[in-house]
């Protein structure tokens, strides 16, 4: 995923043949020259000490501190050093074992299914009730999607498979869609809700339709699907369900004790096939862990890859990796015990009774319109005043790292724990009021822009955004700059 801001004000003044040299050399205007890029092996290895110095000094590049609480998601945790302390602990005991050799590391093996049953149990799963562990959500979306599409060929012999959802689900399922070979079928949102609009999903499904999908909440607006209206529509024509619950997932199960209540989303509503939990977002473990849960193992049997034929042996996994870091596996299952059920629902009351402060503050900015009624941490707004893309650009001038969307255009907060405090909301409100005024008062010293997934970059002509963004990547693992 692209995610930098050196793409900020780019295509738009550069012409195409020189896009690619402009994106690299922003790639290294956050380099500092203390930190020099390596191209090859030391001939002699460094000591432990020049490669801590060297780490140190690495970590430091980059604009933005995201312990300010000035980053929109990004980081879920960081303000308990205790729980920081005990995680890399955790990792250190686990760090060279591999789930893929469960006979040498039963131990990882025995965490990995405790992880997975204590998130089936926050989502009312059964006994029949399964699942597994993926290194993040898109992967957990990419092998739901994968499960619905074989149990669709084998059980109502579908070869043409296509996935139902809204144009606002998470471009994880364009990911798999594409992987996979898979049609997508994506509708409206209410554009009052901002919810999936149930009849025009009803009107597009179809006899090759393999998944009906409901967001739970939806990422640009923190909205929340009608999930009994889509599980309802699946039920009756024998098509799975998902429910992407990657960013809700330990946020919903804690909201009813946080006392804020919300409608059904997990597998107590009929039809739900499978979910997917997010454990290194709101779950509070480090990144590389997701939970992806189904129904029956009638669906989780289909998303195993099995080749019984190769010459090294028997190969059989559940998910896209062969070896996995089972250390990631230890600090997830240790940040699930670290926490309990009431850490979780301290954290959630904090970030809800917050996000919802922030709601009815953004309210009281004249011209400020909030998307739907967001009930969980996600925020999203736009201001008739002045163009909000613009008022991205001032905000992200004084520190800020808001979300830029498009179709339509807004910006959206995602709170964590890092922002649970009045001085956020104060803060935030108070540069938003700036902003618009500084842009009433000089409205041509800034250029409206579009803005790419999860990036500040900005790409007024949208046939150039694919383009534009793979010359991005091309950029990614760039060491050298152009010469001159």
């Amino acid at each position: 995923m692209c995610d930098s801001a050196c793409l900020h004000h780019f295509y738009y003044k550069h012409p195409p043949h020189s896009f690619l040299q402009k994106s690299r050399k922003s790639m290294f205007e956050v380099k500092d020259d203390s930190v020099a890029p390596l191209h090859a092996l030391p001939q002699v290895g460094w000591s432990g000490e020049e490669v801590i110095t060297a780490a140190t000094k690495v970590l430091a590049l980059g604009k933005y501190d995201w312990r300010e609480g000035r980053l929109s998601g990004g980081a879920f945790s960081g303000k308990d050093d205790a729980f920081t302390q005990l995680l890399t602990k955790i990792y250190r005991l686990y760090a060279l074992s591999n789930p893929l050799h469960s006979d040498i590391f039963p131990g990882v093996r025995k965490m990995e299914a405790e992880i997975v049953r204590m998130t089936l149990d926050l989502f009312q799963g059964d006994q029949d009730a399964c699942g597994c562990m993926t290194t993040g959500g898109s992967e957990s979306l990419l092998l739901a999607l994968k499960a619905a599409r074989d149990w669709s060929r084998e059980v109502k012999g579908i070869t043409e498979p296509e996935i139902v959802l809204c144009y606002t689900a998470h471009a994880g399922f364009d990911k798999g869609a594409s992987l996979l070979d898979v049609k997508l079928r994506k509708v409206d949102m209410d554009p009052v809700t901002c919810k999936v609009d149930l009849r025009a999903m009803r009107r597009a499904i179809t006899s090759n339709t393999v998944m009906l999908v409901a967001s739970a909440p939806q990422y640009p607006h923190g909205i929340i699907d009608d999930v009994e209206g889509v599980a309802s529509l699946g039920k009756a024509r024998n098509i799975p369900v998902h429910v992407d619950c990657c960013m809700g997932g330990f946020l919903l199960p804690f909201m009813k004790a946080a006392g804020y209540p919300v409608t059904p989303f997990d597998f107590q509503v009929p039809g739900v096939t499978s979910i997917s939990a997010d454990t290194h977002k709101y779950g509070q473990a480090p990144k590389g862990s997701s939970v992806l849960m189904y129904r029956s193992h009638n669906y989780l049997h289909h998303q195993y890859f099995v080749t019984p034929n190769w010459p090294g042996g028997i190969y059989a996994t559940h998910s896209v990796p062969g070896s996995r870091a089972g250390g990631l596996v230890a600090v997830c299952w240790a940040s699930l015990l670290y926490l309990g059920f009431q850490g979780y629902t301290n954290a959630t009351k904090a970030i809800i009774a917050t996000a919802r402060k922030l709601t009815q503050r953004l309210k009281e900015v004249p011209g400020v319109e909030i998307f739907g009624d967001p009930l969980t941490s996600i925020v999203a707004f736009n201001t008739t005043e002045v163009d909000i893309l613009k008022v991205g650009d001032v905000l992200s001038g004084r520190g800020w790292h808001l979300n830029f969307l498009q179709y339509p255009s807004g910006l959206h907060v995602c709170l964590t724990g890092l922002h649970a405090n009045d001085a956020f909301v104060d803060g935030l409100v108070h540069d938003l009021k700036e902003a618009i005024t500084e842009i009433k008062n000089n409205p041509s010293t800034l250029k409206g822009v579009g803005k790419v997934y999860g990036t500040a970059a900005a790409i007024p002509d949208k046939a150039l955004v694919g383009e534009a963004a793979k010359l991005f990547l091309q950029c990614y693992y760039d060491t050298l700059p152009d010469p001159a």
